[in-house]
C-alpha cells in the first residue's frame, strides 16, 4: 500500500505577471459578454472595450520583453522567450485590425456585435496560449479555445447558407484534425513519459518506445498540416474562406495560421531536436524535415496554380494563403536544420516576421474587400472590380499595393518576408530543402499572374454597370493607414524588427543569474 505525503506535492511556480496578457484578454472577453447581455443595443461599446483590451495586452507584452521575466513559470508549462513574444504581437495586431474592419459588416448586416467581439477576444486568448505553452496540454487547450471560437465566427451570419456551410465544414474537418493532434500528443507522452516539451527534448535521445514517438510525430504533422493549410490537408480552406464573413476570413487567414505555426515550431524545432550520434533522434529529425519539405513543395504548387483559375476574389486569396503557408514552411525547415542556437533563433524570428508581414498585407486587402463586398458578400467576383481604379483611387491604389506586397515586390514587406525565410533554408545545404526554395521562387513568379490580374481589372477594364464609390468609414480608414504604412516600414526597416524578434528576453535573465 502506497503512502501519500504532503511533501510529494509539487509547489507550482505561480507567476501571474508572465500570463498577464492572457488574463487581460480572458477578463475582457467576459466583460464584453456581460455588457452585451445587459445592453445589447449599445453596438460600439463592446468594440471599444475590445480595442482597449488588445492595446493593453500589447503594452504588457512590450513591458514583459524588457522587464526581465524568468524563462519559464508554472512548472515549465509556460515559457517566456522570443518565439512567444514575437508571435503574440502578430496575434494582437490581427485581432485589433479585425475589430476595426468588422465595424463595416456588423452594422451592415445587423450581427450580434457583443457575441462577435467576445468570440474574437477568446480566440486571441487561445492564440496567445498556443505561443506561450511549453506543454502539450497547454498547447492543446489554447488550440481548442481558438478553434471553437473560430467555428462560431465563421457561421455568425446565420441567415446566409454559405456562412452556415463554412462553419459546419470548418467544425467537422477541424474536429477531425484536432483528434489527430490529441492522439499524436498521447503517443508522444507514451513514448517519453512527459508532456513537457523540455523533458521530451531530453528524452528524444532515448525514448521508452521509439515507434510511438515516430507515429505520434506523424499524427502531429497531419493535425498541424490542417491548421496551417498545408497540402494535401488544405481542401477545407477555399470553401470556408469564401463562405465566412470577409472580416472573419481575413482573421482566419492570418491569426490562427500564425498561432498554429508558433506551436508547430515549438514542438518540432525545440521539442523534437536533432541529437548527434543517436539513431532514433536522427531518423525522426530527418523524417519530419523531408516530409514537411515535400508537403511545402506541393502546397506552393497547388496554391499558386489553383489561384490562377479563380474568378472569386476571396477564393483567390484563400489559395494565396495556402501558397504563403508553403513559403513560411521554408523558414520553419530552415530553423529545424540550423547548425547553432543563434541560427535557429534567427530562423524562428524570420518565420515570425514573415507571419507579421503577411498579416499586415492580408488584413489591408481584406479590409478593402469587406467594404466593396456589400451585404452578404455579394460583390466578390473579379468582374465586380472592373474599372473602379480611378473612381475610388484610395481603395484601388491601396489594394494594388497589398497585391504587390503579397507578390513580393522589392521595398514592400512581402519582399523582405520572403527573403528572410528563404535564406536559412538555403544556408542549410540540404538538397531537398534547396529544391523547395527553387520551387518557392518559381511559385512566386507564377503568383504574379493573379496578383497583377487584380490591378489590371481595376485600372484597365471597363465597367458595364453603374457603380458608386462607397464611403470609407473612419475605422476602415485607420486600418488602411496602419497597413499601408506597415507595408513600407517593414519593407525598408526589416533588420530592426528581426534583431528584436531574435533577441530572447529570457536569455538575458539566465545570463544574469549565472
Amino acid at each position: 500500500m502506497n503512502t501519500f505525503f504532503l511533501t510529494d506535492l509539487v509547489t507550482p511556480e505561480v507567476n501571474l505577471t508572465i500570463i498577464l496578457p492572457e488574463i487581460v484578454l480572458a477578463v475582457a472577453g467576459i466583460v464584453v459578454m456581460l455588457y452585451d447581455s445587459f445592453f445589447p443595443k449599445q453596438r460600439t461599446v463592446t468594440g471599444v472595450i475590445s480595442l482597449i483590451a488588445l492595446a493593453a495586452t500589447g503594452v504588457i507584452l512590450a513591458m514583459l520583453w524588457s522587464g526581465g521575466q524568468p524563462a519559464t513559470a508554472w512548472n515549465g508549462m509556460i515559457v517566456h522567450d522570443s518565439l512567444r513574444l514575437s508571435f503574440s504581437f502578430v496575434f494582437v495586431f490581427v485581432s485589433a485590425m479585425t475589430v476595426l474592419i468588422s465595424t463595416v459588416w456588423v452594422e451592415r448586416e445587423d450581427v450580434a456585435v457583443g457575441e462577435y467581439h467576445a468570440l474574437l477576444l477568446f480566440a486571441t486568448f487561445g492564440m496567445l496560449l498556443m505561443a506561450s505553452g511549453n506543454d502539450l496540454v497547454v498547447i492543446f487547450l489554447g488550440l481548442e479555445t481558438l478553434s471553437i471560437a473560430t467555428y462560431v465566427m465563421a457561421a455568425l451570419r446565420k441567415g446566409d447558407l454559405r456562412s452556415n456551410e463554412s462553419g459546419m465544414k470548418y467544425f467537422i474537418l477541424g474536429s477531425f484534425a484536432s483528434a489527430f493532434l490529441l492522439y499524436g500528443m498521447a503517443l508522444i507522452y507514451g513514448a517519453t513519459g512527459s508532456t513537457d516539451l523540455t523533458r521530451i527534448a531530453e528524452k528524444v535521445a532515448d525514448p521508452n518506445f521509439p515507434g510511438l514517438l515516430l507515429v505520434g510525430a506523424a499524427m502531429l504533422i497531419v493535425g498541424f498540416g490542417f491548421k496551417v493549410a498545408l497540402a494535401p490537408f488544405h481542401v477545407w480552406a477555399p470553401d470556408v474562406y469564401e463562405g465566412a464573413p470577409t472580416a472573419v476570413t481575413g482573421f482566419m487567414a492570418a491569426g490562427p495560421k500564425a498561432a498554429a505555426f508558433a506551436s508547430f515550431l515549438r514542438i518540432f524545432v525545440l521539442g523534437l531536436p536533432f541529437v548527434a550520434g543517436v539513431e532514433v533522434a536522427g531518423y525522426l529529425h530527418k523524417s519530419w524535415i523531408s516530409v514537411l519539405a515535400v508537403m511545402a513543395i506541393i502546397t506552393i504548387v497547388v496554391g499558386n496554380v489553383a489561384a490562377i483559375m479563380q474568378s472569386n476574389v476571396k477564393r483567390m486569396l484563400a489559395y494565396s494563403s495556402i501558397a504563403h503557408a508553403g513559403y513560411a514552411m521554408t523558414g520553419f525547415i530552415g530553423a529545424g536544420l540550423a547548425a547553432s542556437a543563434a541560427a535557429r533563433s534567427e530562423a524562428i524570428a524570420a518565420v515570425a516576421f514573415y507571419m507579421l508581414t503577411y498579416a499586415i498585407t492580408n488584413m489591408g486587402a481584406f479590409a478593402i474587400v469587406t467594404l466593396l463586398a456589400e451585404k452578404n458578400d455579394r460583390r466578390t467576383e473579379f468582374e465586380d472590380y472592373n474599372g473602379i481604379g480611378f473612381k475610388t483611387p484610395v481603395l484601388a491604389f491601396s489594394l494594388s499595393l497589398f497585391m504587390l506586397s503579397l507578390l513580393g515586390l522589392p521595398l514592400t514587406a512581402g519582399f523582405m518576408g520572403k527573403i528572410l525565410v528563404f535564406r536559412p533554408a538555403l544556408e542549410a545545404g540540404y538538397p531537398l530543402v534547396t529544391a523547395l526554395v527553387v520551387v518557392a521562387v518559381v511559385g512566386t513568379a507564377i503568383s504574379a499572374y493573379y496578383y497583377l490580374r487584380m490591378i489590371v481589372v481595376m485600372f484597365f477594364k471597363e465597367r458595364t454597370t453603374e457603380w458608386q464609390p462607397p464611403r470609407i468609414p473612419a475605422a476602415l480608414a485607420a486600418t488602411l493607414i496602419i497597413t499601408v504604412a506597415g507595408v513600407f516600414y517593414f519593407g525598408i526597416f526589416a533588420d530592426r524588427v528581426i534583431s528584436v524578434f531574435s533577441t530572447s528576453p529570457s536569455a538575458t535573465v539566465i545570463a544574469a543569474d549565472k
